[in-house]
């Protein structure tokens, strides 16, 4: 029997400042919107096409949790990677919603902060944040330069 996999890799930026609440459990989450573009050229017209979709992140685990409050914020350039989880509510009315979100949790979660050190002044280049069901945190590639001349557009992608 083969397997499956539930993976969601996305590189974009903030819509809003985080949201960070305590759970019951006295545990905190997270949640941010993140916004993705597509880019290109229509070949009708020859003019700059773009196309943005968001979407909604959740982070269960403290050690992330932390490391969002304290680094992220609207407009960040942030690298994750989570699994895709829909959740059934019901609204004022009792009607039944759904809400599709990229879940940070667990083993193969991963926060990856993207903006230099000048666009947020508490976080580093390329800080990654990994967890896993015990929330360790690894922060890889601090960078010690400050050099003004960076800039964001320098990234490939």
């Amino acid at each position: 029997m083969v397997g499956s996999v539930n993976k969601v890799i996305l590189l974009g930026n903030l819509g809003r400042d985080p949201e960070i609440r305590s759970m019951q459990s006295g545990s905190k989450m997270a949640t941010f919107s993140m916004a993705t573009s597509k880019r290109w050229k229509d070949k009708a017209t020859q003019e700059q096409r773009d196309k943005t979709s968001w979407h909604n992140i959740v982070v269960f685990s403290d050690g992330l949790v932390d490391i969002v409050e304290k680094y992220v914020k609207k407009g960040s350039k942030i690298y994750v990677e989570g699994e895709l989880q829909t959740r059934k509510w019901q609204d004022q009315d009792g009607n039944d919603r759904y809400s599709t979100e990229v879940v940070l949790q667990g083993f193969n979660s991963n926060l990856t902060l993207l903006d230099s050190r000048n666009a947020n002044k508490k976080s580093s280049e390329d800080q990654t944040i990994s967890t896993d069901q015990t929330s360790n945190i690894d922060n890889t590639a601090i960078s010690e330069n400050s050099d003004s001349s960076e800039a964001d557009d320098d990234i490939p992608f």
